[in-house]
């Protein structure tokens, strides 16, 4: 009675010391398109690197878009006050929404990159496999991913442009010096704003967030691939090699980008600053935003933010490459020399 039970007890046991569970993991994660593991990858590692430095980009978006108070702030006093009105969760209003959104942009942005330059290595061979494709096929994924996400991004930037004095509703109960929020959430900001605007309320200052991202996301492909191939092999693969590719990657590509990203900001915010701005923040397209800001706020105001957005962007992209080069390796996903070398499909 007890030993044909016994016997498959035995059996079971022996299945879960070799490993057959296991290689069940194995076969259903080796199951899954290259593309899925690519999203997934992407994903991941876009979340776990704007959680990283989402205080610094709560920051960054006041000095930009001169929130009242924060015009002849630098970022120390800045990071003060805002711990001072808003206590430490001050620094990640707005970051709900750009957790929500920065997975689908970074899955989007990673996957759509891969499949460009397999797709322009398959048919447009006098390019070769160089640089010339990684600042293509970065710059095809970055608008891709933008395109498809812009909406959270807009919401992110109005609920991280509010500032309210949260602390002043306890203890002496003085009336704050900050007005009420004008939005209450992510979901908030996308009703009223579609309610008010429609669809292209939804994508006010898609422009000049264009305008950046093509070069800027071209050119962070490009250096850091460039960067990588310059690396002796046995190193390509350290995590720490890695984090440094991305950081000067990120670093070169956001210099030459940043004033575009200035304008996008005001424009996302344009409704909300009635008096904080000299000038009329509601620009009709980006040239006419970049010589405004230059007119009425000086050229100094188109790299307001650079040096906090230098300190972010340096463990932002660096720990978005490296998470996304070991998600690959976890997801098992095969080299491009391999998966070039493999028939589509």
């Amino acid at each position: 009675m007890g030993s044909p039970q016994g016997s498959t007890l035995t059996t079971n046991m022996v299945g879960l010391v070799d490993g057959s569970s296991a290689r069940a993991e194995v076969s259903f994660i080796d199951s899954l398109p290259v593309y899925v593991k690519e999203l997934i990858a992407g994903g991941a590692a876009g979340a776990f690197a704007k959680t990283t430095i989402a205080p610094l980009e709560r920051i960054k978006i006041l000095l930009q878009t001169r929130t009242d108070g924060f015009q002849s702030l630098g970022v120390y006093q800045s990071l003060r006050k805002v711990l001072k009105h808003e206590g430490v969760m001050g620094f990640y209003k707005g970051n709900g929404a750009s957790v929500i959104r920065i997975i689908p942009y970074a899955a989007l942005h990673f996957m759509t990159y891969e499949q460009y330059r397999g797709w322009m290595l398959d048919n447009y061979s006098f390019l070769g496999s160089g640089p010339v494709v990684d600042l293509l096929a970065g710059s095809a994924s970055g608008g891709t991913a933008v395109l498809c996400t812009y909406p959270l991004d807009l919401a992110r930037a109005k609920l991280a442009y509010q500032v309210g004095d949260t602390r002043s509703k306890f203890g002496s109960g003085m009336k704050s010096l900050y007005p009420r929020p004008a939005y209450s959430g992510v979901t908030d900001v996308l009703t009223r704003v579609y309610r008010d605007g429609g669809i292209r309320g939804l994508y006010r200052g898609v422009g000049p967030t264009l305008a950046g991202i093509l070069p800027y996301a071209g050119l962070k492909f490009y250096i850091y691939e460039e960067i990588k191939t310059r690396v002796p092999e046995e190193h390509r693969k350290s995590i720490v090699m890695n984090l440094s590719c991305g950081a000067l990657a990120g670093l070169l590509g956001q210099t030459f980008t940043y004033p575009l990203d200035v304008v996008r900001r005001q424009m996302q915010v344009g409704t909300l600053q009635c008096s904080t701005i000299q000038g009329d923040a509601r620009y009709g397209n980006t040239y006419e935003g970049l010589t405004s800001i230059v007119r009425n706020q000086g050229w100094r105001q188109l790299f307001a933010g650079l040096s906090i957005n230098y300190i972010k962007i340096v463990p932002s992209v660096a720990v978005g490459f490296a998470a996304y080069d070991m998600m690959k390796v976890s997801l098992r996903i095969p080299p491009r020399q391999k998966l070039q070398a493999e028939p589509s499909g």
